[in-house]
């Protein structure tokens, strides 16, 4: 028997349901098959919206750190979340959800590819699913901004909107422009709280 809570509180004072190591397994196992790649909005419907495992503030947190840490996003996701609420255990299910079964069939897939993707046929498909999943990004991060939208906060808005001045317009290397603008966003935050 675990001695985990049935609810944990959240960011904004509300409780959330503790998921057991079987539901970390399998939801995270729905996030890996619902996407081809890019499956972080799919992570957010199902963690924020259908689950509610977490607020839609501690996502953006959780993200932002999955970002920063090395490696794919979605799998830092994984392992930030089930060791939120079950420990080293509940990281190693979500990752485990996360990653096995989508294994095989990529590997399936890549056997596939190797032996018929010359084929004009599945060219049109690919690219649809390429633009299907920048798509999804872009709702993302729609999603993700509105509520610093109705809560009036602009300055995180502002620095959203310099990184991808920097990055996505001028070019410039993403390694500087975190080096610039973290510690400039981080003090803006910190000088706000005081």
């Amino acid at each position: 028997m675990s001695s985990m809570p049935e609810s944990l509180p959240a960011g904004g004072g509300l409780a959330h349901p503790v998921p057991s190591l079987a539901e970390l397994l399998l939801g995270f196992l729905s996030v890996a098959l619902s996407g081809f790649g890019g499956v972080m909005p799919f992570a957010r419907r199902e963690f924020v919206e259908r689950r509610r495992w977490l607020d839609e503030r501690e996502f953006a947190e959780a993200l932002a750190l999955c970002q920063f840490l090395p490696g794919p996003n979605i799998v830092n996701m994984s392992v930030i979340v089930g060791s939120r609420f079950r420990g080293v255990a509940g990281a190693m299910a979500a990752a485990t959800g996360l990653v096995v079964v989508p294994l095989f069939i990529m590997m399936a897939c890549g056997a596939l590819y190797a032996r018929y993707g010359d084929l004009e046929v599945l060219r049109g498909p690919l690219a649809g699913l390429a633009a299907g999943a920048a798509g999804l990004l872009v709702a993302m991060a729609a999603k993700m901004v509105m509520p610093l939208v109705r809560e009036r906060k602009a300055s995180p808005l502002l620095f959203a909107l310099a990184g991808f001045v920097a990055v996505g317009l001028l070019r410039l290397p993403l390694y500087w422009v975190v080096l610039v603008l973290a510690p400039l966003s981080i003090g803006w935050a910190w000088w706000k709280l005081r």
